[in-house]
């Protein structure tokens, strides 16, 4: 399995112009369960309720049908289930859309035969969804870029709705750049074009991929490599005066400049290059920030902004010295203390056992996201806000079983929630 991605890696590195009009022939039994394994188990059924293990029971029947299926051009691609989840604190909600198991399973498969491809071809300033390549060393990428081109001005960057408004016929055209296999290009615009199910109604949307696909996330990554990444480097940089560097999560962009100068010039071709290729950017969202350490009145410096769940602004090291450092965003701090309470609130009749298992795995997972260099305070914080929601809502359990403060201390000297730590540490040497 990993010796085929290896040799599609090695050709599409080794001559980067060359355009793969075979590969179908590497989907087969071996490569088919390879994408079941890495399916989530636990993941939400479709439309029409059949789990992963459910598909799983019989599963070389189902694979063997559905490779015949895909490559025969006979399979349909079923409606997504469209939800709604949270987004910010303003009560905003980001459609997510459910898949079918098998539709599920087959986009994972077409994504482990396009990733080895494109993994060649995309620049280091994409992180989003890619192998090895995670949110923190994004953040990383910022940190150091912003210390080392000496960056006082940042373009915090919000392409409005992206994933609704990318436009097919773009995405074709970037695609067949480097991949024409009739099998797969038949596939991918069978899912562009698959309906939507929402209150009942399925629907057609003209534009846009669907997030909770499992291609999308490679998809949407290709389109913004063609649209913006390959010009800010090529095009853009080349005619800037100072320093100058781009990081994109998926649809998140930040940059950063030396010279205001270049920063103002490129906020304003930005919309026009967007806008060539369907994309517009949200006015009230996307600014420039005025982001340099504080000047010889040795006051805070100027400017803060949010990225990836992070407010960066300048400050003070052990040392003395001015540098960059990150505290949880506000609205994800709420967020997160607003979904640990809705949870203790549901399980508040739970043994307190269960209880202390699952909140002691919320905190890890937040500490493993939000355990970053000078970020001890806000984590912290996060910590003693969770034991008292865990009292309040103990409290709540009966009449008969009040939780006064002194009764809760003595229970978290049996059940002990863990206290925070750094997991990222922005200050070592990059491995």
């Amino acid at each position: 399995m990993s010796t085929k991605r290896q040799r599609i890696a090695e050709l599409a590195k080794r001559k980067p112009k060359i355009c793969f009009t075979a590969l179908n022939h590497y989907i087969d039994m071996e490569w088919m369960r390879e994408a079941y394994r890495r399916l989530r188990k636990d993941s939400a059924p479709g439309v029409s309720g059949q789990t992963v293990e459910d598909y799983g029971r019989e599963l070389n029947t189902n694979l063997e049908t559905l490779i015949g299926k895909a490559k025969s051009g006979s399979y349909f691609a079923p409606p997504v289930k469209r939800v709604y989840i949270p987004k910010g604190t303003k009560g905003e909600t980001r459609p997510i859309g459910i898949q079918e198991t098998e539709d599920k399973l087959l986009q994972r498969a077409i994504t482990m035969l396009m990733e080895p491809i494109y993994e060649q071809d995309f620049l280091e300033c994409s992180y989003g969804f890619r192998p090895n390549r995670s949110a923190h060393d994004a953040l990383r990428a910022i940190w150091e870029q912003c210390m080392d081109l000496r960056v006082r001005w940042i373009l915090d960057i919000d392409i409005r709705k992206f994933f609704d408004t990318l436009v097919h016929k773009h995405l074709r055209r970037f695609l067949e750049l480097r991949v024409r296999d009739g099998v797969i290009t038949r596939l991918i615009g069978k899912w562009l074009n698959a309906g939507v199910l929402e209150h009942g109604t399925v629907h057609f949307p003209k534009e846009g991929t669907t997030q909770g696909q499992s291609i999308s996330p490679l998809l949407s990554n290709i389109y913004l490599h063609y649209v913006l990444d390959l010009w800010f480097e090529l095009v853009v940089k080349p005619r800037l005066h100072g320093g100058a560097f781009m990081v994109r999560f998926a649809d998140d962009v930040a940059m950063g400049f030396a010279s205001k100068e270049d920063a103002e010039k490129v906020l304003e071709v930005l919309p026009k290059r967007l806008g060539k290729f369907g994309l517009s950017l949200h006015e009230e969202k996307t600014r420039m920030i005025s982001f340099g350490p504080p000047g010889t009145g040795g006051k805070r410096g100027t400017g803060t902004f949010d990225f990836l769940g992070f407010t960066h602004y300048w400050g003070k090291s052990w040392k003395g010295a001015w540098v960059i450092k990150r505290k949880t965003a506000k609205g994800r701090l709420s967020r997160a203390l607003k979904r640990v309470s809705e949870w203790c609130r549901r399980n508040r009749h739970a043994p307190v056992a269960e209880q202390h298992v699952e909140l002691s795995q919320k905190l890890r997972g937040h500490y493993a996201y939000y355990g970053v260099t000078n970020n001890d305070r806000w984590v912290t914080r996060f910590w003693h806000e969770v034991k008292g929601i865990w009292r309040k809502w103990l409290n709540r359990r009966s009449w008969k079983s009040r939780m006064p403060w002194e009764k809760f201390y003595e229970l978290l000297k049996v059940y002990h929630l863990p206290e925070p730590r750094v997991v990222h540490d922005y200050c070592a040497a990059k491995p």
